[in-house]
């Protein structure tokens, strides 16, 4: 049986049900897809491939462009169910909606190019590179960005000529079907695109599956090494983007209301629920206390609430969810860590957890070494540059890092060089873009999504030569 770690959320064998984290009122339910019905889903789908796989470039981009309309015209339904489903505030649930429509056209209009033939010199009369579709892939994917993470996803590949499957976090079920219309009402043929509402026992076996070539997860540890060891049981590729513990360096240097600012937009965005939110705050001593003061002032004055309103956060996307978010909180308390914001949780509905602030953080605390899920900082005093960046790497993580520095060649050098993340950003905090590769090492996963690199991430990258 698979673990998926936080990412599912499952209520019974056969039934999904849904509950929004900001009221504690059930949403709906969701039957889950039997054995039976999910081999011919894939069935389905390897049938749609054969078929797609043929299509021209240009047929593809076409479909992708009006995947990019419909999402568009359709934004608001689909921010209200994500707000619903998982507690983003209404506001980000938006801009998430068009971060997809954005990722659709860049392939859209980019994909022909990264695909074309290569031509490399050799002692053939002819030879070349050509990227050939692989098949049916797997995606399973988080709740967190319940859109963009599979649009990320979706786009390269089937860009590519591939068909895809999701298995959606089961505390998002809702979103998962709406993604499948998109597809459905943007024009691609029956089934290459498909939604499979399915419990962790059941994805084994669709990974084992002769028509599934490759399996993308973006999720927790324990859910990454599962697959992978599925995946490369049957010698399939997989693509893993994982946790992170995310190191923001401020140097003695930086601008220091700037960098307050760039980290506590960094540490709230989704109430902290991102794998590249900024989570620990490396900080020179000598502007120590002037960055805490206004990091303070900026994490203070963020509003939580209802996230249909105009505020900076919502809840946690569940209660269990929140319930390890504080106890790894009061566990670094009681190790010494020091609560200078929040770090309790207030009677009422929801799963809200404020923004909260740990001073005093060193090795051996959860606040140090552990991934914190929702809006909790760390702050660590360090003497030197030397010492911030042995600290920022003093992690089983590799996902995303930010240096802040007014010294431009210092902060290029620190980024590119020093820091051992898989995105490294300088007086900016760490976000996706869909021109360029994202992805992690370590423990944070490996394989790289977006760019180019991530539209081959599921192709056959072919050799020809021709005497």
């Amino acid at each position: 049986m698979l673990f998926l770690g936080n990412n599912v959320h499952i209520i019974s064998m056969s039934t999904i049900k849904t509950t929004n984290p900001a009221t504690d009122e059930m949403l709906n339910s969701y039957a889950e897809h039997s054995d039976q019905e999910i081999q011919k889903i894939i069935g389905k789908a390897d049938i749609a491939f054969g078929s797609w796989r043929r299509s021209l470039p240009s047929e593809r981009s076409e479909k992708l462009l009006r995947a990019a309309e419909v999402l568009r015209s359709n934004k608001h339904i689909y921010a209200e169910m994500m707000t619903l489903e998982m507690g983003k505030t209404f506001t980000s649930a938006q801009s998430e909606v068009e971060k997809c429509a954005w990722v659709c056209e860049y392939y859209a209009e980019n994909g022909p190019g990264f695909l074309a033939e290569e031509l490399v010199k050799s002692d053939a009369s002819e030879s070349f590179i050509s990227y050939q579709p692989m098949g049916v892939v797997l995606a399973v994917m988080p709740w967190n960005f319940p859109f963009w993470q599979v649009f990320r996803f979706a786009a390269p590949t089937l860009m590519a000529g591939n068909a895809c499957l999701l298995k959606h976090a089961s505390n998002v079920p809702g979103c998962a079907l709406m993604i499948e219309e998109v597809f459905k009402e943007a024009g691609f043929p029956e089934n290459v695109f498909r939604t499979i509402l399915a419990g962790s026992k059941q994805v084994n076996a669709i990974i084992e599956h002769t028509a599934v070539q490759g399996v993308s997860l973006t999720g927790s540890g324990p859910a990454g090494k599962a697959v992978a060891a599925i995946a490369g049981g049957v010698l399939k590729p997989s693509l893993l983007e994982l946790g992170g513990s995310d190191p923001y360096l401020i140097l003695d240097d930086a601008d220091i209301e700037h960098a307050a600012q760039q980290c506590a937009e960094s540490r709230l965005l989704n109430a902290g629920q991102s794998c590249i939110g900024a989570k620990r705050f490396i900080v020179q001593d000598g502007i120590y206390l002037e960055f805490l003061a206004a990091f303070l002032d900026n994490m203070s004055s963020a509003i939580m609430g209802d996230p249909f309103q105009a505020v900076d956060l919502g809840p946690l996307a569940r209660k269990d969810l929140r319930a390890e978010v504080h106890k790894q909180v009061t566990d670094s308390t009681r190790q010494g860590a020091r609560i200078l914001l929040g770090g309790s949780i207030e009677p009422g509905p929801g799963a809200f957890y404020p923004p909260t602030v740990l001073a005093e953080v060193v090795p051996g605390m959860p606040a140090y070494h552990e991934e914190i899920f929702g809006p909790v900082a760390s702050l660590i005093k360090v003497a030197c540059e030397e010492e911030a960046i042995r600290v920022a790497n003093d992690t089983v993580f590799g996902l995303g890092a930010a240096v802040f520095t007014q010294d431009l060649t210092r902060g290029r050098r620190i980024a590119a060089e020093e820091l051992q993340a898989g995105c490294c950003f300088v007086n900016q905090y760490v976000k996706s873009d869909p021109r360029l590769p994202f992805g992690g090492i370590k423990e944070s996963g490996y394989g790289r999504e977006l760019g180019k690199n991530g539209i081959r991430a599921f192709v056959n990258i072919k050799t020809v030569s021709i005497l």
